[in-house]
Parts: C-alpha cells; sequence; structure tokens
C-alpha cells in the first residue's frame, strides 16, 4: 500500500469512527469562550506552497504572539485539556484526507520561519508532505515549556528548536516508508496516552 492510499484511508476512517468525538469538542469549545471552533492559519506545505491548517481552537480570538509559551494566558479552559491531549489536532484529519498534509512528515511552519530555512535543508523538508506528527513532533512535545524557561522564547525557537526539528524532519524525509510511519503514529498514540 502506498503512503498516499493509507493516508486516504486511515483518515477516512479516523473522521468516521471519531465524528460524535469531534462534535462533543466543537460543542465544548462553543460553551467554554466565543469565538470559532476552529483555528485556521497559512502554513507552508508541499514544495513551499501555502495552505489553511486546521485545529481545534484552543486560544481567545485576541492578538498576540505567534508562538505558545508556557501557560499562556490565553489558552481557554477546554484549550488546556485539548492542548495536552492532542485532541486540537485531529480536525487535520481533513487537511490529510484533501491532501494537503500526510499522517506523518515534517510539522508545517509558518511562512515567517520557512523563510528561515537554510538552503540545503528547506528542499528535502519541503520535498514530503508536511504530518500530523513526526520525530520532531515526539522529540519537542515539551517545547512550550522550553520556551518559556527561556530568556527570549522567539531566538531560543529560532536559535536552538527550528534547527534541530529541521535536522530530524530532514532525515525523516531521506527515508520516510510506511513502516517507519507506522512506528511513529504508534509511538505518538503512547505518548498522547501517558499524558
Amino acid at each position: 500500500m502506498s503512503k498516499r492510499a493509507f493516508d486516504l484511508l486511515a483518515a477516512a476512517l479516523g473522521l468516521a469512527v471519531l465524528a460524535p468525538l469531534l462534535l462533543a469538542v466543537a460543542v465544548w469549545i462553543r460553551l467554554d469562550s466565543p469565538g470559532p471552533v476552529l483555528f485556521r492559519q497559512t502554513r507552508v506545505g508541499r514544495f513551499g506552497r501555502p495552505f489553511t491548517i486546521h485545529k481545534f481552537r484552543t486560544m481567545r480570538v485576541e492578538p498576540g504572539a505567534a508562538l505558545t509559551v508556557g501557560a499562556d494566558p490565553r489558552i481557554t479552559r477546554a484549550g488546556r485539556l485539548l492542548r495536552q491531549t492532542k485532541l486540537d489536532e485531529l480536525p487535520q484529519l481533513w487537511d490529510v484526507l484533501r491532501g494537503a498534509m500526510s499522517l506523518v512528515g515534517p510539522r508545517p511552519e509558518l511562512p515567517r520561519y520557512v523563510a528561515l530555512y537554510p538552503a540545503e535543508l528547506r528542499d528535502r523538508v519541503l520535498a514530503v508532505r508536511p504530518g500530523i506528527t513526526d520525530p520532531a513532533s515526539l522529540a519537542f512535545s515539551r517545547e512550550a515549556e522550553q520556551l518559556a524557561a527561556a530568556a527570549d522564547p522567539e531566538r531560543e525557537y529560532i536559535e536552538v528548536i527550528l534547527p534541530a526539528k529541521l535536522r530530524l524532519s530532514a532525515e525523516y524525509a531521506a527515508r520516510a516508508s510506511l513502516g517507519g510511519d507506522l512506528r511513529l503514529i504508534w509511538a505518538t498514540l503512547l505518548r498522547v496516552l501517558r499524558c
């Protein structure tokens, strides 16, 4: 089975099976704070093409920094649990179904950060579809806490976290396989269940 065929089958099955949970989360978000159920943002996808990513909204609708640092006061009550359990990522199954993302692949970044990618890594990382999970997501599962501990979170992200994520993403892209993806999905599920 090809990677794309697996993505289509798994995303369609996931959306069908999880439909009651998705509806319950949507209602909870609406009751918890004013604003839309879904958070939409432009990210950079395969071959550098921009696309709109979908997540459950976990923050109040107000201006603020692009990075979420520690216990960001913008995070809603519902948002805290959704982030902890990674349930906020479930709407990305739709992004997988429509072909903008894969279940496994480098996490899609904001255009402002992609502009900082070194040329030798940029093409390698953007040669594959971005994913819901990847080795960098597992390695930096506590990224918000690391940023909160930094004197300058934006600088920490650009100079420390982003280069490390890029190396992991480039390594993934170089040897991506369906078997490897299944192992990463399993490791992600175990990490979520331990939260």
